[in-house]
């Protein structure tokens, strides 16, 4: 059965690629590629003879039953992004569809990601997380997007473009607050990468100017609410009548919400005394 193999390939440094990637590049009878200029570039590096052909999101339609055709004639097919792991904000979602639908093999051979980078790197909690891809251009979208965001608890990572950087992180702090903490990830693996840590309000002002550079924006997530002893007691009740003694109730109860331990117990001989 031939295969079509999705390759994450260098998101800057050419040399963040995997053995297997390089083996199968060489190997696979095409490759498809969003950027056949860059791809290339890696493909000469490694002395890897194959001519890539272009698949983008203008010609994905076209390319997607070209590479179908090559599948069911027996030819492996390879589809590496401009840069990362193929459909992670990149065109190939339509082609990994229709040849599964076709009944071809798909094998992802994963490597270099912007986002998992970022992560690894940003200083902030790696998971759980969430990955929008890139910020939405257009004003409503953008308030309803910061507004859905602001609240999650997990960690928020985003694409955006050096030319709207800096408005967008005027906006994330006006909607998640200045303080929020944040990073901003630039050039990743490349001669001038940089991490940028701090508040959204900080990093508004340190990026009020352009940058230079790829940008992948993480943003920590909504901190937890604070609880009182008050809020708990529709809980607290609840324990205690299932028989629950106080000290469990405050102990577990602390553990879930970080309200202080005495606090929960003397609700909870509060509510025994006057059902007493």
């Amino acid at each position: 059965m031939a295969t079509l193999y999705i390759v994450a390939t260098p998101i800057g440094n050419l040399e963040d690629i995997t053995l297997r990637a390089l083996r199968t590049l060489g190997e696979v009878a095409y490759v498809y590629a969003e950027d056949t200029r860059r791809t290339r570039t890696l493909l000469d590096r490694h002395e890897i003879a194959a001519r890539p052909r272009s698949l983008h999101a203008h010609n994905e339609a076209l390319r997607t039953d070209e590479v179908v055709a090559h599948l069911d004639a027996g030819e492996d097919v390879a589809l590496v992004s401009d840069a990362g792991t193929p459909l992670v904000s990149d065109p190939g979602e339509r082609l990994v569809a229709a040849v599964a639908e076709a009944g071809h093999a798909v094998v992802p051979l994963p490597g270099a990601s912007a986002v998992m980078a970022a992560l690894m790197a940003s200083g902030l909690l790696a998971t759980p997380f969430t990955f929008v891809g890139f910020v939405p251009r257009k004003a409503g979208e953008r308030g309803a997007a910061f507004s859905d965001w602001a609240g999650r608890a997990e960690t928020v990572v985003m694409f955006e473009s050096p030319k709207r950087l800096s408005r967008t992180l005027a906006e994330l702090a006006e909607s998640f607050g200045a303080e929020r903490p944040a990073c901003v990830a630039r050039e990743l693996t490349k001669m001038h990468e940089e991490f940028a840590r701090g508040s959204l309000g900080s990093l508004a002002d340190r990026f009020a100017a352009a940058p230079r550079g790829e940008i992948t924006l993480i943003v920590s997530g909504a901190p937890p609410q604070i609880q009182t002893a008050e809020a708990l007691r529709p809980r607290v009740e609840a324990m205690l009548a299932a028989g629950a003694s106080g000290r469990d109730i405050a102990a577990s109860l602390h553990a879930e919400t970080g309200v202080a331990r005495r606090e929960i117990y003397s609700l909870t001989l509060e509510l025994q005394t006057g059902r007493d």
